[in-house]
C-alpha cells in the first residue's frame, strides 16, 4: 500500500516538474529608451541676496517741538512734496514776527537817516556847515541799510526755520516704521529718524561672492578690466522668498572696489525695475547668473541613479542587454545633468523604470525622444 502512495506522489511531482519545464521563458520587459546628443544648456550661480530700495532716506526733525500731526499712516505710498509730520510753529512764528517788526524798524531808520543827509547836503554845498556833519550823516545812513539787510537776513532765516516744522516727503516712495506718536517730544539729537522713506521704482539686491568664487566666475566672463567684465555679466534673476522668478531681470552695475576681510567676500549689487512696486525693501531673495554650455551631453536626471554618492545610468549594450555606468556631472541645469565623462554622443541610456534593472539584464527597449524629454523638464 505505501509503495503505491510512493509511486503516485512521484508521478504527480514529476508531472509539475515536466510542466515548469515546457513553459516559455518571460519576455523582456519594455522600457523607454533615450539616445544622447551634444547641445546648449544654461545653468545657474545663486546667492543670498537683500533687497534695498535706490533711495532710503532718513526724516529728522531740524527743529526742536512738539509732534502735532502726522499725515500719513506706515508702509503707505507717498509722493515727491507730500507733506509727512507737522511740528508745533508757535514759537518759531513768533521770531518771524519779530523779525519783521526788525525790517520795518529798519526801513524807518533808512528813511530817516535819508532825510538827514538831504537836508544836510545842500547846507554844506553853501558852506553854511561842515563836511564833517555829512560824512556824518552819510554814516548814520548806510548803518541804517545794513541793519536793514540784517533784518531781512533774519526774517529770512526765520522763515526758513517755521519751514522746518512742516516736513515734507523729499522723494517719492513708500513709508517706513514711525517710532514717535502724535504729541511727542523731537528734536535734533533723537537717535531714530521719524520714519524712512524708501523710493523703490527701481531696486537694488545686494550679494556677495567669496574669493574663490569670484575669481572662478570672473574669469569667464570677457573683458580685460574687472570693470568691463562686470558690465558683460549678462542679465540675472531674482528668487523670492517663495521660490518664484521676478518678472523683470536685472543687471549687475557695481562691485565693491575690495574684499572684506572678516568675511572674505566681495560684494556686488544688481539693479532691478519695480514699476509696479512688487518688492519693498528688507525683502530677501536669491540672485541667479546665468551661464551658457554649447555643445554639452545633456543627461535627464531622472535617467540616472546614485549609490554611495556616485551617478549611475543603465546604457545600452549588445544584443539589448544594459550595462551601469558611473558618470562625471559637470552641472546641472533645471531637472537635467551636465556630463563631462562617462558618456558619449550616440549612445542610448534606459530613461525610466531603472529599480527593476540589474547590470546585464535584457530589455525591449522603447525609443523616444530626448528632446521631447527635455523639453517636458523646463
Amino acid at each position: 500500500m505505501k509503495k503505491l502512495i510512493y509511486s503516485a506522489a512521484f508521478l504527480f511531482f514529476a508531472a509539475c516538474a515536466g510542466n515548469q519545464l515546457n513553459q516559455a521563458p518571460p519576455p523582456p520587459q519594455a522600457l523607454p529608451v533615450i539616445k544622447l546628443n551634444t547641445g546648449s544648456a544654461v545653468t545657474w550661480q545663486e546667492y543670498p541676496a537683500s533687497v534695498e530700495g535706490t533711495t532710503n532716506v532718513e526724516i529728522r526733525p531740524q527743529v526742536s517741538g512738539y509732534l502735532e500731526k502726522i499725515f500719513v499712516e506706515e508702509g503707505t505710498y507717498v509722493q515727491q512734496g507730500q507733506p509727512l509730520f507737522k511740528i508745533n510753529s508757535n514759537e518759531y512764528n513768533e521770531y518771524a514776527n519779530n523779525a519783521g517788526a526788525s525790517i520795518q524798524a529798519a526801513k524807518a531808520n533808512i528813511e530817516r537817516a535819508q532825510v538827514e543827509v538831504d537836508r544836510i547836503t545842500p547846507l554844506v554845498q553853501n558852506k553854511v556847515v561842515a563836511d564833517v556833519q555829512l560824512k556824518t550823516a552819510v554814516a548814520n545812513l548806510n548803518a541804517a541799510k545794513a541793519a536793514y539787510a540784517q533784518a531781512t537776513s533774519s526774517k529770512g532765516s526765520a522763515d526758513i526755520t517755521v519751514g522746518y516744522t512742516l516736513i515734507k516727503a523729499p522723494v517719492s516712495g513708500y513709508i517706513g516704521h514711525i517710532p514717535f506718536k502724535q504729541g511727542s517730544l523731537i528734536g535734533k539729537g533723537e537717535a531714530l529718524p521719524l520714519t524712512v522713506l524708501s523710493e523703490v521704482n527701481n531696486v537694488h539686491a545686494y550679494f556677495s561672492m567669496s574669493e574663490s568664487d569670484f575669481l572662478t566666475f570672473i574669469a569667464k566672463i570677457d573683458g580685460k578690466t574687472t570693470e568691463e567684465k562686470v558690465r558683460n555679466i549678462p542679465a540675472v534673476e531674482l528668487q523670492l522668498p517663495d521660490n518664484s522668478i521676478y518678472q523683470a531681470k536685472g543687471k549687475v552695475e557695481l562691485v565693491q572696489g575690495q574684499f572684506d576681510r572678516n568675511a572674505g567676500t566681495i560684494s556686488f549689487r544688481a539693479i532691478f525695475p519695480n514699476g509696479e512696486k512688487q518688492l519693498r525693501s528688507g525683502i530677501t531673495g536669491r540672485i541667479r547668473i546665468p551661464s551658457l554650455h554649447q555643445e554639452q551631453l545633456i543627461v535627464p536626471q531622472e535617467a540616472t541613479y546614485e549609490v554611495q554618492d556616485k551617478i549611475f545610468v543603465f546604457a545600452m549594450g549588445d544584443s539589448n542587454k544594459v550595462v551601469s555606468k558611473q558618470i562625471s556631472v559637470s552641472g546641472k541645469s533645471g531637472s537635467n545633468y551636465l556630463v563631462s565623462k562617462g558618456l558619449a554622443s550616440g549612445e542610448s541610456i534606459v530613461f525610466s523604470g531603472l529599480q527593476r534593472l540589474r547590470d546585464g539584464a535584457v530589455i525591449a527597449p522603447q525609443q523616444i525622444s530626448l528632446d521631447s524629454v527635455l523639453h517636458a523638464s523646463l
